[in-house]
Formats: structure tokens, sequence, C-alpha cells
């Protein structure tokens, strides 16, 4: 007997969370918000304004092309890194990578609210890793920020 195999779907914060689990050096950060996933996602969102607000290291994000889901953009650290990420942004989930910078963010309803979790940092040269220095800081900080614009 044939019996279909089953089908899960998770929301985008699980999802980051099966992603993160997979990278050394990796540390979610997640916290709920008491207010509506638009509200929110309108915010994290917004690559090129409230994004940078949010996001503690983020002087400058530029998207440079978009195709559907892919994005690509240049970014530009308040430390003078710069980078050109290349990932998907969709409602509720937003994955952008270079070879040496990672930035994961998801959010998802929940109850009237919404839960919202961050990723990333500094990539180590021909390694899947994060380096682990500030990732948790940084995290929280985003949390902060995130709670202040709402």
């Amino acid at each position: 007997m044939n019996e279909p195999w089953p089908i899960t779907d998770l929301d985008p914060v699980r999802r980051l969370h099966a992603l993160a689990s997979g990278i050394r050096g990796a540390h979610v950060t997640e916290a709920h918000f008491d207010a509506p996933f638009e509200g929110v996602w309108d915010l994290l969102g917004d690559l090129e304004g409230a994004f940078g607000q949010v996001v503690p290291d983020m002087e400058q994000l530029r998207v440079v092309g978009r195709h559907g889901e892919r994005v690509e953009a240049t970014v530009r650290s308040r430390y003078g890194m710069r980078a050109r990420l290349r990932g998907v942004q969709r409602p509720g989930w937003c994955w952008l990578q270079s070879r040496f910078l990672l930035i994961g963010v998801a959010a998802a309803p929940e109850g009237p609210g919404t839960k919202v979790a961050f990723t990333g940092g500094v990539r180590l040269p021909t390694h899947a890793a994060l380096i682990p220095l500030g990732v948790r800081r940084e995290g929280s900080r985003s949390v902060q920020r995130l709670t202040a614009l709402l």
C-alpha cells in the first residue's frame, strides 16, 4: 500500500532556526511583539529604509536588482565593510548572504502578535561558519531597535 508521505510546512521563524542550525557560530535571537504581522513586516521588509534602523551594523543597504523573490543588494556597515548580498525576500522571510556576510530575518503571526527571529554575522572565508563574536549582542540590539520603532 502506497501511502503519501506526510507534508509539513515550517513557518518562517522555524525555517530560520533550521537553516541557522547548520551554520557553525550562528545564533538565532527570537522575540514576540504585540503588534500585527503586517506592521512588523512593513518595517523589516523595507530593506532600503527601516531595515537599516533595526539591524545595528547596517549603515546603508541598497537594492540593485530584484527578480521576483530574488534580491541583490549592496551593503556598507558602520565599520566600513562592504558586501554584495544575494538572497530571497518574501513576506516574513529575508535571507541575504555574500562571501563574507550573512543576514537572516524571519517573522510569523503568533496569536494577535508576531514572532520575529534574527541571525547573521561575518563569515570565515572558505568555511561554513560565522565568527561568533557579537552575534548574540547584535540580535538583542535588533530586538531593542524594532521594539522602539513599533
